[in-house]
């Protein structure tokens, strides 16, 4: 198997983030929605967000998704909390995430919800907030 398509791929975008993770920073931002729950992904590029949202999108279409974050952060002031991959090679990363209000970068590699072996890619927090 090449490199590639270890970092690039999956057999499901269905990954729950991990619950520590989430919980920290739930309790540093109080969301009120997720527009892209585990298994209901699809409606959350169409529907309105809340005003602080997390989001741990489908990483096989993540450009879509961290340009409608943007988007919501920019044209309408949510706030928007990413788990993404950490991949700054990449064109979206330079026209979104690098006009986010913070990025943290995590330590190590997660483990995803339900998986055997930690992510073979490093991860970051990306933030959106006014």
């Amino acid at each position: 198997m090449s490199f590639n398509k270890v970092m690039f791929s999956s057999a499901t975008d269905h990954w729950s983030t991990p619950k520590d993770v989430y919980n920290a920073l739930d309790a540093e931002f109080h969301f009120d929605h997720d527009p892209c729950p585990l298994y209901g992904a699809e409606s959350g590029l169409t529907e309105c967000w809340g005003k602080v949202n997390f989001v741990n999108p489908p990483y096989s279409n993540i450009k879509q998704w961290v340009e409608h974050a943007w988007m919501n952060f920019n044209l309408l002031n949510k706030t928007v909390v990413m788990l993404i991959p950490s991949r700054t090679d990449t064109r979206w990363w330079h026209d979104y995430v690098m006009k986010a209000t913070e990025i943290r970068f995590i330590k190590g590699r997660l483990k995803f919800g339900g998986a055997k072996n930690s992510a073979p890619f490093p991860s970051c927090i990306v933030i959106f907030k006014n």
